[in-house]
C-alpha cells in the first residue's frame, strides 16, 4: 500500500518546502494540503464543537503545492480538499492544469462540496446547491482540460465558446477524487470522478463502503480506486487487505522536529 500524508499547511507548521523534500527523502507517495478560504467566526462542527483555529491560518493550496514542486521530481502533489464550490471554475481549472504541468505531471485533485454554511455562503453558494454546483463544476473543467474549445450551459456554470491553456500533462486530466463517506458520496464518484477519498472517523462505515463502491463502479464497468485519508497506522493492514491502495496519515500543524519525528514513525509502515 502506498503511503501519503496530509497536513493542515499555515505560517506555523513545519515549512511546505522542508516538509515536500523530507517526504519525498523518505519514500512517501503523495502529500495533501486542505484548504478554507477564511473561517467565519460564527463557525461550528456539526454537532456544535468549536473549529481548529488552524483553518483560518491555512494556506492556499495550489501556491503551496507549486513551491513543493519546485523542490520535488517523484512525488505526487494534491488538494485534500479543494472546496470547489467557493471557486470560479475556469479559473480553477486553470490552476490546476498549471500546477500539473509545473509538477510534470504530479497534480491529484482532491474535491469535496464542503460542510461550513456560512463559509459558503460567503462566497455566494447557497449550502442547499453545493453538490449540484460541484458536479457542474467539474463537468465544465473536464472539458475546458479536455477540448480545443469549450462552452458550457449549465444551471450555475455557463460561459460562452472559448479557448483555455495550458491543458494538463496528465491526459485527459489529473484524477479527481471526491471526499465523503455517504451513499450519495459513491454514486457521486461513480459518476464523475476518478477515486473515493473518505475519511477513517468510522472504519466500520468505510469498510461497508468500499463493498458498495465496488457494486456500483461494477454495474458501471469501472474500477474505483480508493484512498483512505486519516488513517491510524494500527489499520493500515485492515485497510489493505479491503483494497485501498493509499493511506494518507496526518500531520500536526507544528514546527519540524515533531514533524520529522512523525514522518519517521509513518515511514516505517512502508518498510
Amino acid at each position: 500500500m502506498d503511503i501519503g500524508l496530509f497536513v493542515v499547511a499555515t505560517e506555523a507548521s513545519m515549512h511546505v518546502v522542508d516538509l515536500a523534500r523530507a517526504a519525498e527523502e523518505r519514500g512517501f507517495d503523495s502529500l495533501w494540503i486542505p484548504e478554507h478560504s477564511h473561517l467565519p467566526t460564527a463557525s461550528k462542527y456539526p454537532g456544535g464543537r468549536d473549529i481548529p483555529k488552524d483553518y483560518a491560518h491555512t494556506f492556499d493550496p495550489f501556491v503551496a503545492l507549486s513551491a513543493a514542486a519546485a523542490v520535488t521530481s517523484k512525488i505526487k502533489l494534491a488538494t485534500g480538499i479543494c472546496l470547489v464550490i467557493e471557486r470560479d471554475t475556469i479559473f480553477t481549472a486553470k490552476q490546476v492544469a498549471t500546477l500539473d504541468q509545473i509538477s510534470g505531471g504530479r497534480f491529484e485533485f482532491g474535491i469535496g462540496a464542503g460542510w461550513n454554511r456560512v463559509e459558503m455562503e460567503d462566497h455566494g453558494t447557497h449550502y442547499d446547491s453545493r453538490f449540484r454546483r460541484m458536479r457542474e463544476q467539474i463537468v465544465a473543467m473536464k472539458k475546458i482540460w479536455r477540448d480545443e474549445e469549450v462552452s458550457f450551459d449549465g444551471e450555475y456554470v455557463k460561459f460562452g465558446p472559448m479557448w483555455s491553456w495550458p491543458k494538463p500533462l496528465q491526459r485527459p486530466h489529473p484524477p479527481v477524487w471526491l471526499g465523503g463517506e455517504s451513499i450519495h458520496t459513491l454514486r457521486r464518484v461513480v459518476d464523475y470522478c476518478d477515486g473515493w477519498l473518505p475519511r477513517i472517523r468510522e472504519p466500520e462505515l468505510v469498510l461497508k463502503g468500499i463493498k458498495t463502491l465496488e457494486r456500483l463502479a461494477a454495474e458501471a464497468g469501472r474500477a474505483i480506486p480508493i484512498s483512505a485519508f486519516g488513517m491510524p497506522p494500527k489499520l493500515v493492514g485492515q485497510f489493505s487487505d479491503a483494497g485501498v491502495q493509499r493511506s494518507i496519515m496526518t500531520l500536526p500543524a507544528e514546527g519540524s522536529d515533531e514533524t520529522l519525528r512523525r514522518l519517521d514513525r509513518y515511514a516505517e509502515l512502508m518498510g
